[in-house]
C-alpha cells in the first residue's frame, strides 16, 4: 500500500496564478497532483498534459468526494476563491459565499473523505489594515482585517483551528504578502487581463498594453513618499507550500506562517526596477507614471516578519531579488501579449 506522501495532492484553484505554481513545484518534486478549478480566473493551459483536471467548484460536494476517492488523496492545498480587495468591498456577499461558505463545504467533504493534511492560502490582509506599523509584522500581530476579503480569510483560519481541535485534521495556514514574478521556465504566470498587482500592471504598461501606471499617493511617511510593500516571488512561495505540507505530514503540528522576505520596496522603487528590466530586455522607454490620491485603507508600509517560516521549515528563498521578480513577470507578460501562453 502506498504511503500518504505517494498519493495525489488535491489542489483547488490549481489553474490560477499561485495554485499553478504550487502544482509545478509539487510535480518538480516528484509528487502526484490533481486539480479542480472553476476557471473563473484560472486558465486551462496552466494545467499540463498528464495532470488530472476537473472543471468545477469546491462547493460541489459530490465532485470533491469523487476526486478524493478516485485518486486516493490524503492532502489538499486550497487556493480557490475570490481575491480582489476593492471588489470584496463592493460585493461582500459574493466573497463570503465563495471564500467562507465554499471553504466550509470543501472542508466538510475533506473530513468525510479521510483527508489528513490541509494547506490554506491566506493573506496579510488578516492583519490590522489601519497602518501605524513600525516594523515587520509577526504572526502574533493584531488581527483586524479592513475588508471582506481579509475577514473571509480569517474566518477560514478560525474554522481550521476549531476543526483541528475537534478532529485529527492537520493544517497549515500561509499568510501571503505581495506575490510577484513568474516561473523562470515560462510555464506559468499571472494571467488576469485586469490586474491589481503593481508589478504586473507595470509590465503591462511598459509593453504598451496600458497607457500609464497610476501612483496612488506620494505623501506617505516613507523614504520617497510612496507605499512600501514586501514582495515575494511566486516560485519561492510555491516551494514554501511543498515544505509546509511535508512538515505537517511528518507530524510537525499545525502552523500559521507569514510568507514574505522581511523587507519592503516602495512603489517608486518597483517602477524603477521594472523600467530597468524593460530597457535591458526590450529596449523599452520608461513608463508614464500618473500621480493620484491615496486609496482608502492603504497603510504606508507593510512587511513580513518571516523568521518563523525560515526557522520551522528551513525555508531558503531562491529568488529574493526584486529585479528577478520584474524580469520573470515581464517575460511572462510578453508571452501573453504574443499569444504564446
Amino acid at each position: 500500500m502506498s504511503s500518504p506522501s505517494d498519493r495525489a495532492v488535491l489542489i483547488t484553484g490549481g489553474a490560477g496564478y499561485i495554485g499553478s505554481h504550487a502544482m509545478l513545484a509539487l510535480r518538480d518534486a516528484g509528487r502526484e497532483v490533481v486539480v479542480v478549478d472553476d476557471l473563473s480566473t484560472g486558465r486551462p493551459g496552466a494545467v499540463p498534459d498528464g495532470v488530472p483536471f476537473y472543471h468545477g467548484k469546491v462547493e460541489d460536494d459530490v465532485l470533491i468526494r469523487r476526486i478524493i476517492a478516485e485518486h486516493g488523496c490524503r492532502a489538499v492545498m486550497h487556493f480557490a476563491g475570490s481575491i480582489v480587495v476593492p471588489d470584496s468591498v463592493i460585493r461582500p456577499l459574493n466573497y463570503y459565499q465563495n471564500n467562507v461558505v465554499g471553504s466550509a463545504q470543501l472542508l466538510r467533504a475533506c473530513l468525510d473523505s479521510g483527508i489528513e493534511a490541509f494547506v490554506f492560502s491566506s493573506t496579510a490582509a488578516v492583519y490590522d489594515g489601519a497602518g501605524g506599523h513600525n516594523g515587520p509584522l509577526s504572526e502574533d500581530a493584531d488581527l483586524a482585517p479592513a475588508n471582506p476579503y481579509g475577514r473571509g480569510k480569517l474566518m477560514t483560519e478560525w474554522m481550521l483551528r476549531d476543526i483541528a481541535a475537534a478532529t485529527d485534521l492537520r493544517f497549515a495556514v500561509l499568510r501571503y504578502f505581495n506575490v510577484a514574478g513568474a516561473d523562470r521556465a515560462g510555464r506559468s504566470g499571472q494571467y488576469a487581463k485586469v490586474a491589481t498587482h503593481l508589478i504586473k500592471r507595470a509590465c503591462q504598461t511598459v509593453l504598451g498594453a496600458l497607457p500609464h501606471i497610476d501612483v496612488f499617493g506620494d505623501d506617505y511617511p516613507t523614504p520617497d513618499g510612496t507605499c512600501v510593500r514586501d514582495y515575494i516571488h511566486v516560485s519561492d512561495l510555491a516551494q514554501a507550500h511543498v515544505a509546509v505540507l511535508d512538515h505537517i505530514r511528518e507530524g510537525g503540528g499545525n502552523v500559521t506562517m507569514n510568507c514574505g522576505y522581511g523587507r519592503g520596496f516602495s512603489v517608486r522603487q518597483v517602477l524603477d526596477v521594472v523600467d530597468g528590466a524593460a530597457a535591458d530586455m526590450l529596449g523599452a522607454e520608461p513608463m508614464i507614471r500618473r500621480p493620484g490620491p491615496r486609496r482608502a485603507g492603504d497603510p504606508a508600509s507593510l512587511s513580513a516578519d518571516s523568521s518563523r517560516i525560515r526557522k520551522t521549515l528551513n525555508w531558503r528563498p531562491q529568488y529574493d531579488d526584486l529585479a528577478v521578480m520584474a524580469r520573470t513577470a515581464l517575460a511572462w507578460e510578453k508571452q501573453l501579449l504574443e499569444g504564446n501562453s
